[in-house]
């Protein structure tokens, strides 16, 4: 497998990015909400819990358990169709309530409800020193589903190699907790964790992190393990753009990324053969009166984590962040922030002449500006990569280093641009189309 990983040149247009001039590029979306203190992290795991598929992606799965079965937290509920050593796992001790299903036998979602006092699942780490028993540990765990692949998105392959990895170590989106407290106190786990993962690939594992932070030792991995210290403003801390500027992804060179806390996870996992099921989440956002940080399971609901610290009316619960959170019930695998925002009542129907009018002006273009080059990450020519998103110009698109980039990576430019047009929808369907025409 060979890869390039140059800095990335555009000779068409006169620009060549490099990484001290986009060090200081991006934005600092304003977005409202109560001061939350990051000293006080409650550990609060909800009643309910519900596993979906996460957003875009399909999991044509086979129960091994029946719906009111007790299961142990971390125990296996689910594998895939398709690939069975990669399993799903009960996020906490409890019952099966209830699976639903699409159509194809493709998960809709598996509820199950808290049983106190329940078991802990062991997993045998034997071999896990080896790439071959590390896969295999992974993906019985149900921690495979937490690789964020690029390109195209969702979970590798089960025999895919990597060109590199990368370690999410800080978050730059409006409202997000810092993931080095997620940290505190993990660092031997932590450092457990990369060295594993140096055994997946060839290629480097890059942690992203915040200027000033140490928490790669010198030489793990033999220097495999490298820090990559990235820019305080959005989108610094999305992996997308990281990977763009470090090991821009490819059909023949996949790269996948992971959070922090999941490494740490990894290496816990791998001395006591238990999964920590909990991770770190910020409860924040407009409708909140008071913001909080919280230790909760994959899969908590929502609704129990916000009650009685949400303001007077109506509001939507959103998984994720302000910028590129969706709404929900359950908090999704990889997602380590809640935001609770307002919700308008949507206007009555205008007058017919208005109605006319305004389908007559069409939708408002996008014009390029200094604010949507910064929520580019001063990576990438937002100008050029407009013009190749809205002519579907597929060979301008993998030469401006679209294969490294996902919808969140550039959910940033949607708030920018604030127009009718939405660019994550563009890019989505942009990679929709090339995965299908790069399948055949």
């Amino acid at each position: 497998m060979i890869c390039d990983n140059s800095v990335r040149t555009y000779p068409l247009y006169g620009i060549e990015m490099m990484r001290p001039r986009s060090f200081n590029a991006g934005l600092v979306p304003r977005i409202s909400a109560p001061p939350m203190q990051v000293s006080a992290v409650t550990d609060v795991l909800t009643e309910e819990a519900g596993l979906r598929a996460a957003r875009g992606q399909e999991m044509r799965i086979r129960m091994v358990v029946d719906e009111g079965a007790q299961v142990a937290e971390g125990a296996p509920v689910a594998h895939m169709r398709d690939a069975p050593d990669v399993q799903i796992v009960a996020p906490m001790a409890g019952r099966i309530g209830r699976t639903a299903y699409l159509p194809g036998h493709k998960l809709a979602e598996i509820v199950l409800f808290r049983e106190p006092g329940g078991d802990v699942h062991s997993y045998k780490v034997t071999g896990a020193t080896t790439e071959a028993g590390l896969r295999k540990l992974m993906q019985r765990s149900g921690m495979w589903s937490l690789w964020r692949r690029r390109p195209f998105g969702g979970m590798p392959g089960v025999s895919e190699r990597p060109a590199a990895i990368f370690v999410q170590a800080l978050d730059t989106r409006p409202l997000a907790a810092d993931p080095m407290l997620a940290l505190q106190g993990r660092s031997n786990g932590f450092e457990r964790g990369l060295e594993a993962l140096t055994l997946l690939t060839d290629g480097p594992v890059n942690v992203c992190m915040a200027p000033g932070d140490q928490i790669v030792p010198r030489g793990l991995g033999q220097g495999q393990v490298r820090e990559i210290e990235c820019g305080p403003r959005h989108p610094q801390g999305s992996m997308g753009i990281q990977v763009h500027r470090h090991a821009p992804a490819g059909f023949d060179c996949p790269v996948w990324a992971i959070h922090a806390e999941d490494v740490a996870a990894l290496g816990e996992l791998i001395e006591t053969g238990r999964v920590p099921m909990t991770r770190q989440v910020a409860v924040s956002g407009p409708a909140m009166r008071e913001a909080r940080l919280v230790r909760t399971q994959i899969g908590a609901d929502l609704r129990e984590l916000t009650h009685g610290f949400v303001r007077r009316g109506a509001h939507s619960l959103l998984s994720g962040s302000a910028l590129d959170g969706h709404p929900a019930q359950w908090l999704a695998a990889r997602d380590r922030q809640i935001t609770v925002v307002p919700r308008f009542e949507a206007p009555g129907p205008s007058h017919w002449l208005q109605t006319a009018l305004a389908r007559t002006r069409g939708s408002r273009p996008i014009i390029p500006t200094a604010a949507l080059d910064h929520s580019m990450g001063g990576s990438i020519p937002a100008a050029a990569f407009l013009r190749a998103l809205g002519a579907g110009d597929e060979e301008m698109f993998q030469k401006l280093g679209g294969l490294s980039l996902l919808a969140e990576d550039i959910a940033l430019a949607d708030y920018a641009v604030g127009g009718d047009a939405r660019l994550t929808g563009m890019l989505a369907t942009m990679l929709n189309r090339i995965s299908a025409e790069h399948a055949t």
